[in-house]
């Protein structure tokens, strides 16, 4: 459904709020309505979206990564906006959450009542997660917040896989993956509310992309540092030399001294993997690496990972990143390969595939 214009827009600013993302999105919601016109000389054009970077108290300040970021407005000024939009917040793992964000909160609250859509990119989810607006509800957030917010929110529904999920009343929550995914959220907020032919002139003009492939091929092997368990920790640096062995959790059970069904359980416990998921894991982290790497085949990667199956290393790499090994490689290898940006993309794509 097409919205009246112009839409308020309220970029909330919190002191963990990284510049990225906040001004990327002012920029590009700013530009609905009006740069297509500009650019094509059609004339006319009218501001669909009028964004505004708002905060506690609508004073500067100094953001995590250290640009400073600009409030035009505080909280108490917006008695109501159309769309509210949390960007990634920077928090460490260990982050408390308990009793942070107070006014925020109970601000954000306020505006979902008044109709409003709440939207987050990346860790913003988080403030609706402390909210409770995500209790019982679908959610996405960066994959590396898992457990962060398993741990603090168990009732929230985590897809971590997923690049945009809307949930909620009517559909008024509107949570993204990773940082860059503020370009699916803000293409879908304009298709939304400004109409889809709009939304296809915003994603020419600046170039941007829906990762329509989700999160997968981007997630990395999560680790425990410091877990304490002497014995698994032992295994595991077995294991980092031995993945390609055949029968690696036999071996580890060996190396163990323990009972099989205790060394599972106490592997399980200090890693958050079964022994067998984290063999898999692991080898297929070292093929990601060979692929991005190397120009070997997919059977010689398959085989020096520890899978002589050459078909069932494919169905394994594509259920865990979601792409096929060689689409893998095209994907990521060519950025590395990107020192001369002078090449054309045809001669790119010939390098690609030689």
């Amino acid at each position: 459904m097409v919205h009246a214009t112009p839409l308020s827009v309220s970029l909330l600013a919190l002191p963990e709020t990284t510049t990225g993302t906040l001004y990327s999105l002012h920029e590009v919601l700013a530009a609905a309505g009006v740069a297509w016109h500009a650019l094509t000389s059609e004339g006319g054009g009218e501001a669909l979206m009028t964004p505004r970077i708002v905060s506690r108290d609508g004073r500067s300040f100094l953001s995590p990564c250290g640009p400073l970021i600009v409030p035009q407005a505080q909280l108490s000024d917006i008695a109501h906006s159309d769309i509210v939009v949390v960007s990634d917040l920077q928090l460490s793992s260990h982050a408390t959450l308990h009793g942070r964000w107070p006014e925020e909160i109970a601000w954000c609250r306020q505006q979902y009542e008044g109709d409003a859509l709440l939207c987050s990119v990346c860790t913003g989810s988080i403030l609706f997660a402390a909210a409770g607006l995500l209790d019982g509800l679908e959610a996405t957030s960066h994959w590396a917040a898992r457990d962060l917010i398993k741990c603090h929110f168990p009732r929230v529904k985590l897809l971590p896989d997923r690049v945009l999920v809307v949930t909620g009343e009517d559909g008024r929550i509107i949570t993204s993956g990773g940082a860059s995914s503020w370009q699916d959220l803000a293409l879908y907020l304009i298709s939304r509310c400004c109409g889809a032919e709009e939304a296809v002139r915003i994603a020419k003009i600046f170039l941007l992309k829906e990762h329509a492939e989700g999160q997968l091929p981007y997630t990395a092997m999560r680790r425990v540092p410091n877990h304490g368990d002497a014995v698994v920790a032992r295994c595991q640096a077995w294991l980092a030399d031995h993945y390609d062995e055949p029968h690696p959790v036999a071996c580890m059970v060996r190396h163990s001294g323990l009972h099989q069904r205790t060394f599972k359980r106490r592997f399980l416990i200090a890693t958050g993997y079964s022994p067998m998921a984290y063999v898999q894991t692991l080898r297929i982290e070292e093929a990601k690496q060979l692929l991005e790497t190397t120009n070997l085949t997919i059977d010689e990667i398959a085989g020096q990972v520890g899978y002589e199956d050459g078909a069932f290393f494919r169905r394994l790499f594509k259920r865990t990143t979601g792409l096929t090994p060689a689409r893998y490689r095209q994907r990521f290898q060519s950025i590395g390969k990107r020192r001369n940006f002078g090449l054309d993309a045809a001669r790119e794509q010939e390098a690609l595939q030689s």
